[in-house]
């Protein structure tokens, strides 16, 4: 008898290597399970092989051309400034995704989670095999099991994948830099991805259904984010319906509608990002009796737990926005719930960010978002344009908002869009986790120079007080 006949015994399985499976595989270790993590694909997932990271590595790249080619403000000129593709995305693939793949496999290994290759499939509530490409599969019993799969690009009618139409991953991989590209879907994936390649010297064209792109944030944030694209020749056509894409060649024709009437644009590359499906459904989660949505979506308790109590199912997958850090908080609070702790998910401090120029990020509540929860508060603006960080980096753009309670200054939201939102938005987000008001950020002593000034400066603003402005 083959081993693969025998169901081996596990105690805590995690099904994907993604940021979330990964993170739950190992806090599940720390907290005294014996786990294994099963990966068919790549260890760390969409976001670190094909997504969030390689993206950002790209859009690095391009602000480093860009900046050669303009330097003209800082009394710096270059002549003949020259990419070579190859190297960029050399770098990128051997430089930054090998290297953290690789130190993500070295701390699973560190705490000592078996990583098991292969597609996992549940045969029950208590048990799921899984088959290896060459290999005759394997059965396991498992105690708990947490679910991190992660999602895949959709796919929309008339504009089928392939060497021409291409999703995320695609465009991440390309070969080349296009001299043309239209994006179908102007959200988060297709408007960093758009700024990455304007940067490199692509001529894009944006087509977003909805009225502006990046329709998650304020309007008065997202023009900052359009006006660059202007400078940089990018066509933005909101209101627009994508109806299918011809190839010819190395051309594609792109026929759309906006207003009744059809229109047709040609490129070298269609980048369609419209959206994640989640990978549910060829996962045996039917067959465990696991409850799901009519989308595939797994129904989950604040712990992360399915209606099977032992099976646990988190990011991409479950509710909510498909956030590489709200799937690694989600694993942590299911490890957690495994080894009997009591806690909850909140995601009142669920920070979102748009790696686009200027950066845009959030946290809590907005304005409007406020006022549907029934809060009484003020807004409180405070621009870029009065930080000396910012106006010595050349990127005076932008401003901090500061979302505070009338009665006692408490800060319930934040956003910021300018230069390194990502990084200022991190003070603001434990603020509102914290429940600090006004006065707590008023009388934090912040370096100088530094763009966090900036906050600083809005929470005087909130006090009536502000000294820069």
């Amino acid at each position: 008898m083959v081993v693969g006949d025998l169901a081996l015994d596990l105690e805590t399985v995690v099904v994907g290597s993604g940021p979330g499976g990964y993170v739950a595989a190992i806090r599940a270790a720390q907290l005294g399970q014996k786990v294994a993590i099963i990966e068919k694909e790549y260890i760390g997932g969409v976001c670190l092989n094909v997504g969030c990271i390689p993206s950002k590595a790209l859009i690095n790249a391009g602000h480093v051309y860009h900046s050669a080619l303009t330097g003209d403000q800082f009394g710096i000129t270059a002549s003949d400034v020259k990419i070579d593709f190859a190297k960029t995305q050399e770098w990128k693939d051997t430089q930054v995704v090998n290297k953290l793949t690789s130190g993500i496999e070295y701390l699973l290994k560190k705490n000592k989670v078996e990583i098991i290759r292969g597609e996992a499939f549940f045969i029950d509530e208590s048990s799921l095999r899984v088959m290896e490409e060459d290999g005759p599969g394997q059965t396991y019993n498992f105690k708990n099991a947490i679910v991190a799969t992660g999602s895949r690009p959709i796919e929309i009618k008339g504009f089928k994948f392939g060497q021409r139409i291409i999703n995320s991953t695609g465009a991440l991989n390309l070969k080349e830099i296009p001299k043309e590209m239209v994006v179908i879907g102007g959200g988060y994936i297709g408007s960093e991805l758009a700024g990455a390649f304007a940067n490199l010297g692509t001529k894009l064209t944006i087509l977003e259904g909805s009225s502006q792109i990046i329709p998650t944030f304020e309007k008065d944030m997202v023009k900052l984010v359009e006006k660059e694209f202007k400078s940089k020749g990018v066509d933005i056509v909101t209101n627009a319906m994508a109806k299918n894409a011809e190839v010819n060649g190395d051309r594609v024709t792109v026929t759309y509608e906006v207003d009744g009437k059809e229109n047709k644009i040609e490129s070298d590359y269609v980048l369609v990002t419209v959206g994640r499906r989640p990978n549910t459904d060829e996962l045996g989660l039917e067959v465990a009796g696991v409850e799901m949505t009519d989308r595939g979506m797994v129904v989950v308790d604040n712990q992360g737990r399915t209606n099977k109590k032992n099976i646990f199912a988190i990011g991409d997958i479950v509710a909510g926005a498909a956030l590489a850090h709200k799937a690694s908080y989600e694993g942590k609070v299911a490890a957690e719930a495994i080894a009997g702790q009591t806690s909850v998910i909140d995601y009142v401090a669920m920070p979102s960010v748009c790696f686009t120029d200027p950066e845009l990020a959030s946290v809590g509540h907005t304005k409007a978002s406020a006022k549907e929860a029934g809060l009484s508060v003020n807004v409180s603006k405070f621009p870029f344009s009065g930080n000396g960080r910012a106006l010595s980096l050349g990127q005076a753009e932008g401003f901090v908002r500061l979302v505070t309670t009338k009665e006692d200054n408490v800060i319930v939201g934040a956003q910021v869009a300018g230069p390194s939102a990502s990084d200022v938005l991190a003070e603001l987000t434990l603020a509102v986790e914290g429940g600090l008001n006004a006065e707590d950020i008023a009388l934090t002593i912040h370096s100088h120079p530094s763009l966090a000034e900036t906050i600083m400066d809005t929470a005087e603003l909130v006090l009536g007080h502000p000294i820069h402005i």
